[in-house]
C-alpha cells in the first residue's frame, strides 16, 4: 500500500503541474485525472464506508469504486452481488456492468438467476456491456418474455453485443404491446450489424 501512495503521490505532483498549462483542454485533462487519483487513494475509506455504512452510504460507495475502476475493486463488487439487500445487489450489478471487466461476466450470468424481475433486468442490462458473442444465447431466451421489461433489456444488450441473426425477433418485438419493447428493438436494430 505505502509503494501505491508514492505512485499516486508522484502523479499528483506530476498533474498538479499541468494545472497551470497554457491549453484549457490540458488543464481540464490534468483535474479530472487528479480527481481519479484521489479515488484511488481514499480507496480503504470507500471500503471502509462499504463495511461500516448505512445502505446509501453502501450504495454511494460502490459507485465511488466503479470510478476507481481496475482489479482490485472487483472483490467487493463481486461481494455486493451476493448479500440479501436488492437496493445494494442492484447497484453492485450495474456497476459491475459499467465497469465490464471480463471476470465479472460469469457473477452477472449467475444474476440472470435472480427471483426479482428488476435484478434480472439489472443483469441482462449490464451484460450488453460486455462484446462477447457466448452471451447472445443467454440474453435471446429473454426476447421470448412478453414482459416490457426483460425482453426490452434484452433486445437492446443483443443489439450492443451484435446479434444480426436475432433481426427478425427484433423486428417482431416492434409490435409488442410494450413501449418500452418496442423502443429497445427499434433501438437494436439500429445498431445491429447489418449481415
Amino acid at each position: 500500500m505505502k509503494k501505491t501512495k508514492e505512485l499516486v503521490n508522484s502523479r499528483r505532483d506530476a498533474l498538479i503541474a499541468l494545472l497551470k498549462d497554457p491549453v484549457a483542454e490540458v488543464r481540464s485533462a490534468a483535474a479530472e485525472a487528479l480527481e481519479i487519483l484521489e479515488g484511488i487513494s481514499s480507496l480503504d475509506e470507500i471500503l471502509d464506508a462499504l463495511k461500516k455504512g448505512d445502505i446509501p452510504t453502501k450504495i454511494k460507495a460502490l459507485y465511488a469504486l466503479g470510478k476507481i475502476g481496475g482489479e482490485e475493486v472487483l472483490p467487493p463488487l463481486v461481494y455486493c452481488v451476493s448479500r440479501p439487500e436488492e437496493d445494494l445487489k442492484s447497484a453492485a450489478i450495474e456497476v459491475l456492468g459499467n465497469l465490464a471487466n471480463p471476470k465479472a461476466a460469469p457473477v452477472l450470468v449467475e444474476c440472470l438467476k435472480e427471483r426479482n424481475s428488476a435484478l434480472k433486468a439489472k443483469a441482462i442490462a449490464a451484460l450488453g456491456n460486455f462484446s462477447d458473442p457466448a452471451l447472445v444465447p443467454l440474453l435471446a431466451a429473454f426476447l421470448e418474455e412478453n414482459d416490457g421489461l426483460l425482453d426490452a433489456e434484452a433486445a437492446r444488450s443483443l443489439g450492443k453485443i451484435g446479434a444480426p441473426h436475432l433481426e427478425q425477433k427484433l423486428l417482431d418485438l416492434l409490435r409488442s404491446p410494450f413501449s418500452k419493447t418496442r423502443e429497445s428493438a427499434a433501438f437494436a436494430l439500429g445498431i445491429l450489424p447489418v449481415g
